[in-house]
């Protein structure tokens, strides 16, 4: 059974990010972990009367926290009735990353799924710091961020961002050629640069994924270099509703150390669908 872990705030876009990874996976029996974190780090820095009353706080926090959860739980006990899944809510003390860093841990994750919050400038940095920071922390194991207001109804495409600069590993790239099994979708291999003739190294690298995928219908497309590399995908994917893509997390790396472009951030805040962040 593939286990799931979903983080949530309650808010709209939280909801909307479950409700995908539900229908994302809906024939896939799953266990799904919803899990809110609250942060009741701040007492451990004050002085006592504070601690009091920040404690009453806090256990306000978790008293919500709890009660939120468990009238999720009733929700999806009432309306979701697929057998494929179970679903377990956990309430957590302490920051998002941690908690989410603990509960792989225990719960042996497959995968995090997590809504992002579009937003620019300031507000960007204040709503989507959680999520960033547990992108750029949880690297070993597959996180599809889900775009604010997306309906996901089907998979028809799955993309792959690269750039044929690394030799690819069949493990790789399972998250994402399960999801294309699952949809019975196409794999669409994206390519974004100034000019798109390839070195004898990147040329074995494309030869060797061609193999990986010998099995899917398999595409290839040229992007063309405009900006950055996000805003290049984005402008490419701007209003297709029903495809995911898929970056290996040493891809992003390449591009941000090479022309210092924080791509992580900004397709996780940016991108008009799911992003699939793939383990390296």
């Amino acid at each position: 059974m593939k286990k799931i872990l979903v983080t949530t705030d309650f808010s709209e876009n939280s909801w909307n990010s479950i409700f995908t990874a539900l229908k994302m996976y809906a024939q896939t029996r799953c266990h799904f972990y919803l899990l809110h974190a609250y942060e009741p780090s701040a007492l451990n820095v004050m002085g006592s009367k504070t601690q009091q009353r920040l404690g009453v706080i806090y256990d306000s926090l978790k008293k919500y926290s709890e009660q939120e959860l468990e009238e999720m739980f009733s929700y999806f006990q009432i309306n979701h009735k697929n057998t494929n899944h179970e679903i377990t809510t956990i309430s957590k003390a302490g920051s998002l990353t941690d908690a989410v860093t603990s509960i792989i841990t225990q719960k042996d994750i497959d995968i995090v799924i997590m809504g992002t919050q579009g937003a620019t400038g300031a507000k960007e940095v204040f709503l989507g710091s959680n999520t960033v920071k547990v992108l750029k922390t949880v690297t070993h194991i597959p996180i599809i961020a889900i775009p604010a207001g997306y309906n996901f109804q089907r998979l028809k495409t799955v993309m792959f961002a690269t750039d044929f600069t690394v030799p690819f590993k069949k493990n790789e790239l399972e998250p994402l050629v399960e999801l294309t099994k699952i949809w019975q979708a196409g794999i669409e291999v994206v390519h974004v640069a100034v000019e798109f003739v390839l070195s004898d190294e990147q040329q074995m690298n494309k030869k060797k994924l061609i193999e990986h995928l010998h099995d899917f219908d398999l595409r290839f497309k040229n992007i063309p270099f405009e900006v950055n590399v996000s805003t290049s995908l984005n402008k490419y994917i701007a209003y297709d509703t029903s495809s995911i893509l898929g970056i290996i997390r040493h891809q992003h790396t390449f591009w941000e150390k090479v022309i210092g472009e924080a791509v992580v951030n900004k397709l996780a805040f940016h991108a008009n669908v799911p992003v699939l962040f793939l383990p390296q």
